[in-house]
């Protein structure tokens, strides 16, 4: 195995299975390397809009709140209220949790089909890069 970027279109990438032997492959090969780029940015901005979300969600209350809270509840019962905050951020939590394992899988598979040295697969990842930074963070517009 070469040990410096190639101009080839013979490599096998990731797995066994994964073997190109012609320029269509690698073209194709390349594609789909591209996209697991643009899928990498978007599980970013998927995860930045979690965060988001969940801080806006779990915002703390003031404490004038909680006495109008407390208040309104203490008239209709006589339990103190039952917060469903921690709960949420359960839940958010864990979803950053499995999408920050996404982004570590797909980073390292980019990572791993660009230490085949094929400079073509280098390309569709720097690419896919720009592509999906493009196309992702204007949607975190969270304004």
């Amino acid at each position: 195995m070469a040990m410096h970027f190639i101009f080839s279109d013979e490599v096998v990438l990731l797995f066994d299975f994964w073997s190109i032997h012609s320029p269509t492959g690698m073209a194709l090969s390349v594609l789909v390397i591209l996209l697991l780029a643009v899928l990498y940015e978007s599980i970013k901005v998927g995860k930045a809009r979690l965060l988001y979300q969940a801080l806006m969600n779990l915002s703390i209350p003031t404490s004038q709140q909680l006495i109008e809270e407390t208040d309104q509840d203490s008239s209709s019962s006589d339990s103190l209220p039952v917060s469903r905050s921690p709960l949420r951020w359960f839940l958010c939590h864990f979803g950053q949790s499995l999408l920050h394992v996404a982004q570590v899988v797909v980073g390292y598979f980019m990572m791993l089909a660009v230490m085949s040295y094929n400079t073509w697969i280098f390309f569709g990842v720097v690419l896919g890069s720009g592509v999906g930074y493009y196309l992702a963070y204007p949607l975190l517009n969270m304004t």
